[in-house]
């Protein structure tokens, strides 16, 4: 699947239009319903070969990724399975029970790790993984991200010495895609 089939695909399947609100607490007369694409074998492969490609591309040095529950999983899982690079999940907080982490998976301190994340409005989400990531004593520059909604999260997440690297912008995708197909439910 090339850019275009993708970026088509992607607002076929995930483009909503209504009045929603947003994770950030933004409203947003348009949503993009990340499970619609990560669900789908055939995206969720192509976006898994293009976000290891990218983790290749622009930290080169990372030795794993690491990926916030509940979206960027299957993203980090296809993007492993495709580059070859293992991941660790981010959990929103420690559980309470077993090892009590909030790191899941074998890391060791200092490793240099690249994030993934599924969609970026404010960042708000990854700035607490980074948080995670950095409390654990990993090293963390550079978050891949499908899609960047272009509301403030790549300058919320320079602000935390982090680059967003988005594969797509939300007007690239809405622009190029001005009367999507109604997704199927």
């Amino acid at each position: 699947m090339n850019d275009a089939e993708l970026r088509e695909a992607l607002v076929s399947a995930a483009y909503l239009e209504g009045d929603f609100v947003l994770r950030s607490g933004k409203r947003s007369r348009y949503y993009l319903d990340k499970f619609r694409f990560e669900t789908r074998p055939d995206l969720l492969g192509a976006l898994g070969e293009r976000i290891a490609a990218a983790a290749r591309e622009h930290e080169p040095e990372a030795a794993r990724l690491a990926a916030p529950v509940l979206g960027a999983v299957p993203l980090a899982a296809a993007a492993s399975l495709s580059g070859g690079m293992p991941f660790v999940i981010v959990r929103d907080e420690a559980k309470g029970y077993g090892t009590a982490n909030r790191l899941e998976g074998a890391y060791e301190e200092g490793e240099l790790v690249c994030l993934v994340e599924d969609i970026v409005t404010s960042g708000g989400a990854l700035i607490d993984a980074i948080s995670a990531v950095r409390d654990a004593g990993l090293v963390v520059r550079t978050a891949v991200c499908v899609i960047d909604r272009e509301e403030g999260g790549a300058d919320a997440l320079a602000r935390h010495a982090v680059r967003l690297r988005p594969l797509f912008r939300a007007g690239e995708l809405l622009n190029e895609e001005k009367t999507p197909a109604k997704p199927h439910g």
